[in-house]
Order: C-alpha cells, then sequence, then structure tokens
C-alpha cells in the first residue's frame, strides 16, 4: 500500500461547518480505534464507517480512498505536535537554555507520548505511506521554532545556531523513533522525560558560548 511521499492524498473536501468538523472528527477517531483494536492492515473504510457510524458514502465525501484517510489522521497528529512545539518555543523566548530545554522537551514528550499506543500506530502509518516530504516539511517548521528560541537565549550564544538547531531535533528525535518502534517497560517511561531533558541540556551546554553585551 505503500504510496511515494503522500501525495495526491488530500482530503476531497473540508468540512465547513460544525456539523461537518464533528462528522469528520468523528471518522478520525474511528480511524485510530480500527488501528488500534485491528492492525493496519486489516483497517478498511467499511470499518472505520461503521465504527465512526456514518455510512461509507459519508466517509468517501471528504476522503476518496483508504490512504487519503490514513494521511489524514497523520497530518491532524502531526500538525497538533507542530503547533504544540512552535507554542513551546514561542514561550521560552529570552529565557535560560535550561528553561527553553525543559519547556521544549516538556511539550514534545507530552505531545508523543499522551497516548503512546495512538502514537506508535501513526508512527506505522507514516512508514506505510512513505510520506517523508510531509514529515519533512512539519520538521522544518519545527526547526525554524526551535532556532528563533536558541537565539534569544538569555544566558548564552552559539557560534553556529542552525547547526545547533539541527543536532538539537535530532536529540528530541532519536529517542522519541526508539520508543515508538519498541515496547519499553514502564519503568524506562517514567524516566524518559528526565533522561530526554539532560540528553538535550548537556549538549547545548556544551556547545554554549558566554552571552556577548549587548550593544
Amino acid at each position: 500500500m505503500r504510496v511515494d511521499n503522500g501525495q495526491g492524498l488530500d482530503a476531497r473536501k473540508q468540512p465547513q461547518q460544525a456539523r461537518s468538523q464533528a462528522t469528520v472528527d468523528a471518522i478520525f477517531d474511528a480511524t485510530i480505534q480500527v488501528l488500534l483494536a485491528d492492525g493496519l492492515q486489516r483497517l478498511t473504510t467499511i470499518r472505520v464507517a461503521e465504527r465512526a457510524g456514518v455510512s461509507v458514502g459519508t466517509l468517501y465525501q471528504y476522503f476518496p480512498q483508504k490512504q487519503a484517510l490514513l494521511f489524514a489522521v497523520l497530518q491532524r497528529h502531526l500538525e497538533r505536535v507542530a503547533r504544540t512545539m512552535e507554542v513551546a518555543a514561542t514561550s521560552a523566548h529570552g529565557a535560560s537554555v535550561s528553561t527553553m530545554v525543559k519547556t521544549v522537551v516538556g511539550a514534545f514528550v507530552k505531545a508523543k507520548t499522551e497516548d503512546l499506543d495512538e502514537a506508535r500506530a501513526l508512527y506505522a502509518v507514516a512508514f506505510e505511506l512513505d510520506s517523508r516530504s510531509y514529515v519533512h516539511a512539519v520538521g522544518a517548521r519545527n526547526r525554524v521554532a526551535l532556532e528563533a528560541m536558541l537565539k534569544t537565549a538569555s544566558d548564552a550564544d552559539f557560534a553556529d545556531v542552525g547547526m545547533t538547531t539541527f543536532m538539537l531535533m535530532g536529540a528530541l528525535l532519536g529517542p522519541i523513533r526508539m520508543l515508538l518502534e519498541a515496547k519499553s517497560p514502564q519503568s524506562m517511561m517514567r524516566k524518559f522525560h528526565e533522561q530526554l531533558e539532560s540528553l538535550c541540556l548537556g549538549y547545548l551546554e556544551r556547545e554554549a558560548l558566554p552571552k556577548r553585551p549587548v550593544g
């Protein structure tokens, strides 16, 4: 079922009214439920429509094929994570490096692990759809937000803030990817947030230069 970079998977139409939005939300939630209950390979539009309490025809009004539905659900998840990161990074402008790390790591971990089963199911969807172009675009948004934040650090400058941001993104994404690919014990889950914070802060402190006086 793999397709090239998620292209050609746009929804047939976008909900314009509250009632239509509620229908689409129900379809999205049902898709997640079917993914978790039956797995990606057994998911069908018929099963999703039945779980959502809508007709298959109604589902097809918005999503012309199974892949378009899965891509839309993946988009909803990644957009939510991207917005969370943008808000968190913006809120930390002008703070110390340690506060920045605490803020963005906390927001990122919560967004990605609040419902770990759902995140794992959508990770599999992203791989199956081969939606690399879209995932890379979302990653670029996150890098822009993090770089803008680091430039305002109250207690440090960075010689190459672009490279520093790139490596910070890698430090965030690598452990999350490993977490989603493996069934980690609950004891590891409890320590994950703290350890990821230590990883990111240790790197940034290693790269930080004394803050240059303004003017």
